[in-house]
């Protein structure tokens, strides 16, 4: 009974945050709230026994990642003026809801051709922890670990290139 009414709350959290990180003129805000929906996410997590992967998502994602969005905000040192309050927010707020259905159909199929056994059983007491994430990881998925370390790094020269032009 517990665990459910943390589930609701937990998730009712984490799609506040994510409403209001997407609603959100200034970046700043924008990066904060997505602070709060990351550590609601986290708890998620935790409710699911995957104990390395919450703690993980603070350190990762809820430090790090934002950490740097943060540093990319300072280092653009964007200013009130440089951003446009008369946009219209209905219009753009239908454009994002037309443009997630598919992708949220093509989740929940890509969830249905899962096989059964794609995960190791949640009574397992491995489960979760740094060896089996570990190995996961890198016997399955080493390719997409190293090209997203690749797009993060060309991603953070970017900004640093984009930042010494108006300097």
């Amino acid at each position: 009974m517990l665990s459910t009414i943390l589930f609701y709350l937990l998730a009712t959290v984490m799609v506040l945050g994510g409403f209001v990180t997407i609603t959100r003129r200034h970046p700043l805000p924008a990066a904060l709230s997505m602070v709060v929906s990351f550590m609601a996410l986290s708890g998620l997590y935790a409710l699911l026994s995957a104990q390395l992967i919450a703690i993980l998502q603070i350190l990762v994602y809820a430090g790090a990642i934002v950490a740097l969005i943060v540093f990319v905000i300072m280092l653009l040192n964007v200013r009130e003026e440089n951003l446009d309050y008369h946009e219209a927010f209905f219009p753009q707020l239908g454009l994002a809801v037309a443009g997630l259905v598919p992708v949220v159909g093509l989740v929940l199929a890509a969830i249905n051709k899962l096989p059964k056994d794609a995960f190791p059983p949640l009574n397992d007491p491995a489960y979760g922890s740094i060896e089996l994430v570990g190995m996961f990881l890198y016997q399955n998925y080493v390719f997409v670990f190293e090209m997203v370390s690749i797009l993060l790094t060309v991603a953070m020269v970017g900004v640093v290139l984009l930042a010494k032009r108006r300097i």
